[in-house]
């Protein structure tokens, strides 16, 4: 016969799936396959903005207000609340539609019968009563009981944290969310969407998403922010009992200064960050499908990737099958086509990189019109075993059992190989072909299975099958360009070390001597060692899924932060294990499934830009918070403890949070900021006790010219309490809003750093409103007084002592205060990454 699918035994008569027309009906009446809805909703935004306690402590602010009869400052609050709410809210919606665009872009597929026709249908489409096949790499579209069953292993540990492979048999349940990792089978679908196993815990942790690095770390400011917010509260109303202040007027003010010292503002400039990163990577093809992602691009330092269409073309490409003596031999690629799967000899579609080898034997063994036996029994390729079998029927009547796989796993089953076989494999090696060998085995016709373990017969090498896979044009300029973002690259590969090795080399991997798989269960016991052996050999071969996953995990425990670089089922542990995985649009679902970045092109250059992307993101919030720690809490901290010796209070709560809404306005512009290429050179980590640090210095520094404007005002002006508290809210504004300059830039002086044009409007407009609104008529309505002009250049020279001070004390401190922090990773969010492949969004 010529090379069309092999023959196999026929699936059951009782197999005839659904009619087009029913499968219709019951998507109609049963709705999409799909665990939940991904499309944004701007009302259930808004609410859940109120879950921020800043927010809560406004409303309460001002609700206080109302009651106390202080109408005026009431309104002025809820002003300011509404717009608070109304920018986090509509940044928040506008990040939410971004991710959601990108999710839309995955697409994942399913093998249904349809018409008792095999077709490609979207998984959200799938319903019940549909019968699906299921082979390696494919992720079971619904909760299903097997109708055949071939050496069937899932893996199930999305749903029980079980990293085992299970075996599944004819009648048995395959539940949603699993991924095959042997064998095939057909099945049909029971349940969908929320009705699975599956769909029940996707749902239960929807709401609790999982913490990222720079999550976790924003975390920690926040509660260093509240202990410091509740510290100045109790000097407050202390101070206010002392000076027999009324209560509830003095309480009014302990929560303005509380909302003041807390950002407000802070997660809508991460989510404005967030979302213009995800843009600026969207126009270089990197999708990326949890926003918070991509401030954790940021910090990698280590690339764990494999080889082929990384630092190859990936166009696998069939070169010859030849005999042990090298020439070309049609015995070979006859023997060889024999393993083909069906499905993939079929319409199928390559889940992996065994199944681009089996698509380019079979292809070339068609067009060739070679002749080839019937198949009676196969067994698929595996990740463990490394060959893929069949039992052949030759058209002479006799069976033969044949192997194919990789040259070190076949060839020592083989009894007649040749020392010039042998020197001719290692050249074909050392020239960077992939090679399969191909081994046979005549067996008599009482044999039933492929399984060459289970036959005691004696194997004889035919040859091999030779592949070209050149180099990526580029690659050795883009392994440069991370070398340069501080990042390692180590090549992962289940190919033979010595074409890994030669070509790692030859784009610029520093390799030692590489390390097999098998050498890594030494150093089992010892993440530290093993991530140590790791990064001295640059290029670990012969690896089986769960080494991947082992040496991303000993690298993470070593102190990296590590991206992982794959598309293939068995990529899927490593990218689960990863602080960030990073797949391909053409990937196979499971590894895009794991992944939490998707290329639409696999190039280290993508992988470069998003991790520079990542840290000027991070650079930019990291601005943000800065500032709140160096200018804001310094500016609350001189008003409670002026609070503390003064007649009246420094300033107005309503005076206090329209300084807040003013500044933060103006900061909204951060994410736009330039950030300076020296920033871009390291990873970016979260570092609790450089912000500490920085607001311990800055801070006081900020107190200490307010103490100095109090000082003028109460000693020379002698100003009455409404001058006092315009002088200091335009003098605290205009010091905040201007430092930006000097604290966005590590340079030394600032002005050798170009701030971005959309920053310096926003710092220069809140200097302006600052300046401007107590000489307009809206000062009166917040009890503003109006400043005479030597008083406003007074504040002028008094600001400008300040820039002056804290350029000298950045000279200083940006020398010292960025150290290597501890490095935290975020705990596995495997449940939510698989989730998402059944999301509603179209």
């Amino acid at each position: 016969m010529t090379a069309t699918a092999p023959n196999r035994p026929a699936a059951p008569v009782s197999i005839r799936g659904l009619s087009t027309a029913d499968a219709t009906a019951r998507l109609k009446a049963g709705g999409p396959n799909v665990v939940g809805s991904s499309t944004p909703s701007l009302w259930r935004i808004v609410g859940t903005q109120f879950r921020n306690v800043v927010l809560v402590l406004l409303l309460s602010t001002a609700l206080l207000s109302g009651v106390l009869g202080q109408l005026q400052d009431a309104v002025v609050i809820l002003v300011i609340l509404v717009i608070s709410v109304g920018l986090g809210a509509v940044s928040e919606y506008r990040s939410a539609r971004v991710s959601s665009a990108m999710g839309d872009r995955l697409r994942h597929s399913a093998r249904v019968l349809r018409d008792e026709q095999w077709a490609t249908v979207d998984v959200r489409d799938v319903v019940v009563g549909d019968v699906v096949r299921l082979g390696v790499g494919t992720v079971v579209p619904g909760d299903c009981v097997l109708l055949t069953a071939e050496e069937l292993e899932c893996d199930e540990s999305v749903l029980t944290g079980e990293s085992r492979s299970v075996p599944r048999h004819v009648g048995e349940t395959a539940l949603q969310g699993a991924v095959v990792v042997a064998g095939a089978a057909e099945a049909e679908v029971r349940a969908t969407g929320t009705h699975t196993e599956f769909g029940g815990i996707a749902t239960g942790i929807r709401s609790r998403q999982p913490e990222t690095t720079f999550q976790a770390g924003l975390a920690r400011f926040s509660v260093l922010l509240v202990w410091i917010a509740v510290a100045l509260m109790i000097l407050i109303v202390v101070s206010g009992l002392a000076f027999s202040r009324p209560l509830l007027t003095t309480i009014l003010f302990a929560l303005a200064i509380a909302v003041g010292v807390t950002p407000q503002l802070l997660p809508a400039v991460v989510s404005t960050a967030l979302a213009a990163g995800a843009r600026v990577l969207k126009r270089s093809d990197v999708l990326v499908k949890r926003l918070v992602c991509v401030e954790d691009l940021g910090g990698v330092d280590v690339l764990v990737t494999d080889k082929t269409g990384t630092l190859t073309s990936g166009g696998l490409r069939f070169r010859s099958a030849v005999g042990q003596d090298g020439l070309p031999d049609d015995r070979v690629l006859a023997a060889a086509v024999a393993t083909v799967p069906e499905d993939l000899a079929g319409e199928g579609a390559a889940s992996s990189i065994a199944d681009v080898l089996d698509r380019a034997v079979f292809d070339t063994a068609e067009r060739v019109k070679l002749q080839t036996g019937t198949a009676l029994a196969t067994r698929p390729f595996d990740h463990e075993r490394m060959y893929s079998s069949a039992l052949v029927e030759q058209p002479d009547g006799s069976h033969t059992l044949i192997m194919k796989g990789a040259p070190d796993v076949v060839v020592p089953r083989c009894r007649n190989v040749s020392d010039g076989a042998t020197a001719y494999l290692r050249e074909l090696l050392e020239a960077g072909h992939r090679v399969l060998a191909v081994g046979a085995a005549a067996v008599d016709d009482t044999v039933t299975t492929a399984d060459p373990d289970s036959v005691n017969a004696p194997f004889v090498l035919l040859g091999f099958v030779v592949f070209e896979d050149p180099p990526r044009p580029g690659v050795a300029d883009a392994i440069a360009e991370l070398r340069g973002l501080g990042v390692r690259v180590i090549v992962v590969t289940g190919d033979d070390p010595i074409v890994a090795g030669e070509l790692a080399r030859s784009v610029g991997i520093p390799v030692n001597r590489p390390l097999l798989g098998s050498d890594l269960h030494a150093a089992a016991g010892s993440p530290s060692a093993l991530a140590e052996q790791v990064l001295a050999a640059g290029v670990v071969a012969r690896v089986r899924p769960a080494d991947k996953a082992d040496i991303v995990r000993a690298l993470r425990a070593a102190g990296n932060t590590v991206a992982f670089l794959g598309d293939g089922v068995n990529d899927a542990l490593a990218l689960h294990a990863a602080d960030v995985g990073i797949s391909v649009l053409s990937a196979t679902d499971v590894a895009r499934d794991a992944a939490d970045v998707v290329l639409l092109d696999k190039s280290l250059a993508a992988v470069a830009t998003a991790i520079r992307t990542g840290r000027r993101v991070f650079a930019n919030t990291l601005k943000y918070v800065m500032m709140g720690t160096s200018s804001n809490i310094g500016n609350m901290l001189s008003a409670a403890v002026a609070a503390s010796f003064l007649p009246f209070l420094p300033m107005l709560p309503a005076q206090v949070l329209l300084n807040n809404l003013i500044y933060d306005l103006g900061q909204l512009t951060i994410p736009t900021d330039r950030v300076d290429a020296e920033r871009l050179v390291a990873p970016s980590r979260w570092d609790l006790g450089a912000v500490r640090r920085f607001m311990l210095t800055f801070g006081p520094v900020s107190s200490l010219f307010d103490f100095i404007t109090f000082a003028v005002l109460i000693g020379v002006v002698h100003a009455s309490p409404a001058e006092f508290r315009t002088v200091w809210f335009v003098e605290s504004l205009l010091t905040q809003s201007l430092v930006v300059f000097v604290i966005r830039t590590n340079r030394v002086p600032s002005w050798r750093s170009r701030p971005g044009l959309w920053l310096t409007i926003g710092a220069l407009g809140s200097a302006a409103i600052a300046i401007a609104l107590p000489l307009s008529p809206l000062g009166a309505v917040v009890a503003f007084a109006p400043l005479p002009w030597p008083l406003l250049l007074t504040i002028g020279a008094i600001a400008a002592s300040y820039l002056a001070l804290a350029e000298v004390l950045k000279a200083l401190l940006f020398r010292y205060v960025f150290r290597p922090p501890s490095t935290a990773h975020r705990s596995a969010h495997h449940v939510r990454r698989a989730a998402a492949r059944f999301g509603a969004t179209r």
